[in-house]
């Protein structure tokens, strides 16, 4: 992957001209850089995707996520991470009361199984639960399991859609543990789910809790009548919203999708991994399961933060509308 000082910033250079010599800032992220590897090694991180085909048999889906994740340990990930509702279809394409049978608690059988898989490879496992909180309270929730199977935290999604085929306000309550992120052993993970991926605060409340690395499990995809008119648009308008997320926010964000014909819904795979500037380090194919690798030097954010510095530069004495629906002009 590249560094950040080979790339070109949006004014053309890295930064401002405020002496004679107008030096790239390029020259800048040299110098860090070269100052970081004289203060010893880097936290290098390889992070593992699993994208893949859900059936209607919860065990083979969770059998075939756990040999996922054993092939992705022995590759070398250290953290790796399931798409959305992985243990089934996606429930959420018509309304049905059934299917309320199919949550669980949190922990529960699968995460249990998370978790001793989990430790067994000593590898942190983001995995995304329908939970059963209580009667007629259910959430979808992301877990994150520490290297020694210890439940990290979990982050209960916030934003619920409502969409043809994608009818989540009927299952789901939306969540009331707020934005978060979890020290794990090789980095701290921050956690949002799909639809989470549209709203820049989500990310921005995330990162300011710490998080080095953003994921999001997805269930995205094509309704069959109209990817061919909007397919191409609606696959490049998710992956820039994401990549914007990682480079306003300084961090590493993945999102996990999973693929393959349900019903209605094509899912549209192309999983994918982003650095701090919104490079994208490594895509799956649209079409076919796959394990994605990507190597994630966490030294990277201090780097680019110190060179696009945001968070520095934030006006956080202006926001408060921020939290109104909307500005009426008067």
């Amino acid at each position: 992957m590249a560094s950040p000082r080979q790339q070109i910033g949006p004014s053309g250079v890295f930064g401002s001209e405020k002496n004679s010599t107008c030096r790239d800032r390029g020259e800048h992220f040299e110098s860090k850089a070269a100052s970081q590897a004289d203060a010893g090694p880097t936290r290098r991180v390889r992070v593992g995707l699993i994208q893949m085909r859900c059936t209607a048999s919860k065990e083979q889906n969770v059998q075939k996520a756990l040999d996922l994740l054993a092939e992705a340990a022995r590759q070398g990930a250290q953290i790796l991470c399931l798409p959305e509702l992985f243990h089934g279809l996606y429930p959420c394409q018509t309304e049905d009361h059934l299917r309320f049978a199919e949550a669980e608690p949190t922990p529960g059988p699968t995460t249990d199984r998370l978790a001793e898989a989990a430790r067994q490879w000593g590898v942190v496992i983001v995995g995304s639960i329908f939970e059963r909180r209580a009667p007629g309270l259910y959430h979808n929730t992301a877990v994150v399991l520490d290297a020694d199977g210890r439940l990290a935290g979990l982050y209960r999604k916030m934003h619920i859609p409502d969409d043809p085929r994608y009818y989540e306000k009927f299952y789901f309550t939306p969540g009331d543990l707020g934005f978060r992120s979890f020290p794990t052993r090789f980095g701290r993970v921050g956690v949002c789910v799909c639809w989470d991926q549209w709203f820049p605060e989500a990310a921005r409340l995330t990162a300011l809790t710490g998080a080095e690395i953003l994921f999001y499990p997805t269930a995205i995809g094509w309704l069959v009548e109209e990817k061919a008119e909007f397919g191409a648009v609606q696959h490049s308008a998710w992956e820039t919203m994401i990549r914007s997320h990682a480079i306003a926010n300084g961090l590493f964000a993945a999102a996990v999708n999973r693929t393959g014909l349900e019903e209605g819904i094509e899912f549209w795979g192309a999983s994918f991994v982003a650095d701090p500037i919104g490079q994208v380090l490594a895509r799956a194919a649209h079409d076919r399961e796959e394990i994605l690798l990507a190597d994630c030097d966490l030294d990277q954010i201090d780097v680019v933060r110190t060179h696009w510095p945001f968070l520095r530069d934030r006006r956080i004495d202006a926001y408060a509308d921020l939290q109104r629906r909307f500005r009426e002009e008067t």
